[in-house]
């Protein structure tokens, strides 16, 4: 089988875009940032997906966004939005975060030999980042074969974003017909530490509108449902 690394943040599409690799015949190893979110029961989240799952390995790397600030993911200071989702790019929007995390995938890829980097990027049920664009997607690829050893000795790495162009609905039936279980995972920008989602906050709102498009019932434990 071959390898690829997975970015697996514990949320709905981190684990469908995991079963879509696990789907394609690879062997998975997962990789999950602790960057200091305020939703860190995100990682357990992650780690229970990673094993329902069966990853070859799972992985959480620390590092500290907090010192750099400018979200409400990483500054205490400053709040989560909760009055309903809003156009343009939102305070959750994290400076920098997609470009860090897909570059530890992708030096964790070269050294295990990997040459594939699963991401669940969305484009269309989204929050307004930025950097879930496909345009950004293209354009770490090309910089990922021209930044690494393994590349200009001959290899081509590939970045797959599987669910960009799904929307939300469709993301959760695709995940249903491989077998995910979404009462593992954590999508809430605020979850409390057992994971109980806030119910109001944007995630909150998207993965609840997803799973009513869906038709099926959202497993996730609320605080408040509105």
């Amino acid at each position: 089988m071959k390898k690829a690394v997975v970015l697996l943040s514990g949320g709905l599409d981190s684990a469908t875009t995991l079963a879509i690799a696990r789907e394609r015949g690879f062997d998975c190893y997962c990789l999950s940032i602790d960057y200091g979110q305020r939703h860190r029961a995100e990682l357990a989240a992650a780690a229970r997906v990673a094993t329902a799952q069966g990853a070859a390995e799972h992985r959480i790397v620390k590092l500290d966004l907090t010192g750099f600030g400018g979200s409400a993911l990483t500054d205490r200071n400053i709040a989560v939005p909760v009055d309903g989702v809003q156009p343009g790019i939102p305070i959750t929007y994290v400076p920098a975060r997609n470009t860090i995390m897909l570059s530890l995938a992708l030096a964790w890829a070269e050294v295990l030999g990997a040459r594939d980097i699963f991401f669940g990027a969305n484009a269309v049920d989204y929050s307004g980042y930025p950097d879930c664009r496909p345009q950004y997607m293209r354009a770490f690829e090309a910089m990922a074969n021209l930044a690494t050893k393994a590349a200009v000795e001959g290899s081509h790495f590939t970045l797959h974003t599987p669910i960009i162009d799904l929307t939300k609905a469709a993301i959760i039936k695709r995940g249903s017909a491989l077998g995910v279980d979404y009462a593992l995972t954590v999508s809430c920008y605020q979850a409390s530490e057992d994971g109980r989602a806030c119910g109001r906050c944007d995630s909150c709102r998207l993965r609840r509108a997803g799973f009513e498009a869906a038709g099926l019932p959202d497993p996730a434990s609320y605080r408040t449902r509105l």
